[in-house]
């Protein structure tokens, strides 16, 4: 097997020097003929070299995962996530092939939960640890805040000023409080897909490049994600903008007696001070315990070499269990470092094994999806499909994407889209993923037989009749099941059944 190219430059320091002699000729010849290093890149020391070979061969995606935002306890797959949306995938331009289109490398990873869970504090480590990023709230966020602002001087010419996307190109930009943008969050729609920024103002038709990934988190309308209504109702987004992500969480604050009891440990532990308090002089006598000691995890330097996960593992439970086994973390500095080499030198392509496995994903969602009105599954899926894999070798610094690379990227968007298709009973319903709930769906119903028992003067409706009002309302092919519906508004008492398939519309 060839040898990855990114980890012969990390052995050899004589190819690194040839490298950044033929990239420095190239660049003299011409702006478009090689990739412009970052100025973090560009100034790896060979110490920075080594730390990076050390841990591209000790240690595993699990290390990477624990080394974000450590001081937030649990949520390694949302963690994994967003490490995937620093990463990127390949990208793919029009110079590779004569008819081939640009495809965006930059993955979009969106966020959505209770609050006090950590959103923020994961997507302030996010910006902090990319080798350009970018923190807005969505909250002071306005559109030519986040686009492009056109200002007027004083002797009458204009000039732009770039928004947030655009000084985050070729990085990412993080947008907090995404439910509470005051501006159209249509804006968004041209730099998630095309990442590009089209101005056409006062004379100036222009396009900026907007090459960024978008990782933004917001919480539910009311405080609290409701499983009894869809994404759509629970964000209040349209459709368009969220088939964007690639990757969704939801997170659900829910009583959970061991998982509490650690999180409870691990705060008041960082507040703790150990060997007691000196009373004349107030400071503490040792040294403050360390956060995590108090969970019970190893500590360690190397941990030992990465195993494979269980068949029927999901990558979620595999995480959680892995970064039990690491207690230093990568310091965030040498982080950002690590992820801008793997991000210059690495440009991962699919193996024939991993193909199958997204391929064969993505026709079971196809089909899935055409068997009920649910959120059109096409080939934006499966492109999503490619970068995470992408991303997912790149990290570890391998230019091959390995069947297993391909199994941990469908087990975390299965993990996803089980959290955002399953109702309060723990049904999953890929239903649920547009349209209306099953709440509005009865509400719209009884709203139209009300209006007809008042037109006609008569309150008893047959079983063909209530389908011929749904189905003239356009909420009949939303509609699993008419029976189950009936059955509902029955045991609400808003349809008395009269039997002989009749029922009697309640009073107001």
């Amino acid at each position: 097997a060839s040898q990855d190219s990114a980890i012969g430059i990390l052995r050899d320091a004589n190819q690194r020097k040839e490298l950044s002699d033929a990239q420095a000729l190239l660049a003299q010849c011409g702006p478009g003929n090689t990739k412009q290093k970052n100025d973090i890149v560009a100034n790896l020391t060979e110490r920075d070299y080594e730390m990076i070979y050390t841990v591209a061969k000790q240690f595993d995606f699990a290390f990477l995962v624990q080394s974000l935002c450590p001081l937030i306890l649990g949520n390694e797959h949302v963690k994994a996530g967003l490490l995937l949306g620093l990463a990127g995938g390949t990208a793919f331009l029009p110079s590779q092939s004569k008819n081939a289109v640009p495809i965006r490398s930059d993955a979009h990873v969106l966020v959505v939960g209770d609050p006090g869970l950590g959103k923020s504090q994961m997507l302030k480590a996010a910006a902090a640890v990319s080798p350009r990023g970018v923190y807005v709230c969505g909250n002071t966020a306005t559109k030519s805040g986040l686009t492009v602002t056109m200002n007027k001087d004083q002797g009458g010419e204009h000039s732009l000023e770039a928004g947030a996307l655009v000084l985050a190109d070729r990085g990412v930009c993080c947008i907090d409080e995404f439910d509470k943008m005051s501006c159209d969050q249509a804006a968004l729609l041209e730099a998630m897909e095309q990442q590009s920024i089209s101005v056409a103002k006062a004379g100036i038709v222009c396009t900026l490049s907007a090459r960024t990934a978008i990782l933004a988190a917001a919480n539910p309308i009311g405080g609290h994600y409701n499983r009894n209504k869809t994404i759509l109702e629970n964000l209040n987004m349209k459709a368009p903008l969220l088939s964007r992500f690639d990757l969704v969480f939801i997170l659900v604050d829910k009583p959970n007696g061991g998982h509490d009891d650690a999180i409870a440990d691990y705060v008041v532990e960082m507040h703790l001070v150990t060997g007691g308090v000196d009373e004349s002089t107030g400071q503490s006598r040792g040294a403050r315990k360390r956060p995590r000691a108090a969970l019970g995890l190893q500590s360690g330097g190397i941990s030992s070499p990465a195993r494979a996960r269980r068949e029927g593992q999901s990558l979620k439970s595999y995480l959680a269990e892995r970064v039990k086994e690491y207690d230093e973390p990568l310091p965030p500095e040498m982080l950002r470092k690590y992820i801008a080499f793997a991000k210059h030198y690495c440009h991962p392509k699919l193996s024939l094994p991993a193909c199958r496995t997204l391929q064969s994903f993505y026709l079971e969602l196809r089909q899935k999806g055409s068997m009920c009105d649910s959120t059109p599954i096409t080939t934006r899926q499966l492109e999503s499909l490619i970068r995470l894999s992408q991303a997912r070798a790149k990290l570890e610094l391998r230019d091959v994407v390995t069947e297993a690379d391909a199994k941990d990227i469908v087990s975390l968007l299965r993990d996803s889209l089980l959290d955002a298709f399953t109702d309060d009973a723990g049904v999953v319903d890929l239903q649920r993923s547009s349209g209306m709930s099953m709440g509005k769906l009865c509400k719209a119903l009884i709203s139209q037989l009300r209006r007809v028992a008042k037109k006609n003067q008569n309150p008893v409706f047959t079983v063909e009749q209530m389908k011929l009002e749904a189905k003239s309302i356009n909420i009949l092919h939303q509609i699993p099941d008419f029976r189950e519906l009936l059955d509902i508004l029955n045991q609400q008492c808003f349809l008395l059944k009269k039997g002989n398939g009749k029922y009697k519309l309640s009073a107001d």
